[in-house]
């Protein structure tokens, strides 16, 4: 993994964001490989979940700290800290997905993407 300040990789900021998820014990965490699908918005999909809002909330702040730590970037895009059901972090290749347990069952993203290689962390 590249060290310091560097542009990371998609794979790289992968890592670094399931790292993140980890710290703050994020659920289910699984990486949707987008690469090999064609018309895909973004090369990695990562999903979890929390089980309440403050969960939710410190996931989605341990991911923000260790990307900017790692390889100095800020999200390009984020939403859902208001309300804390869905948060959604975009790195423009790697997408980070934060859901309440229930929320997630409801929109399935992982059956939307279908297609994709799907790794899957067990909780530590």
């Amino acid at each position: 993994m590249t060290e310091g300040k560097d542009t990371l990789t998609s794979e790289d900021l992968s890592k670094v964001i399931v790292k993140g998820i980890q710290e703050k014990k994020g659920k289910e965490i699984a990486v949707l490989d987008l690469r090999n699908i064609n018309n895909a918005i973004a090369d990695y999909f990562i999903i979890c979940s929390g089980t309440s809002d403050t969960q939710v909330e410190s996931i989605a702040r341990s991911v923000e700290e260790q990307v900017f730590k790692i390889g100095g970037e800020d999200p390009w895009h984020k939403e859902g800290l208001n309300i804390k059901e869905w948060v959604l972090l975009d790195y423009v290749n790697v997408v980070t997905h934060i859901f309440k347990e229930d929320t997630r069952n409801f929109y399935g993203l992982e059956d939307l993407w279908g297609d994709a290689d799907i790794t899957r962390y067990e909780e530590e």
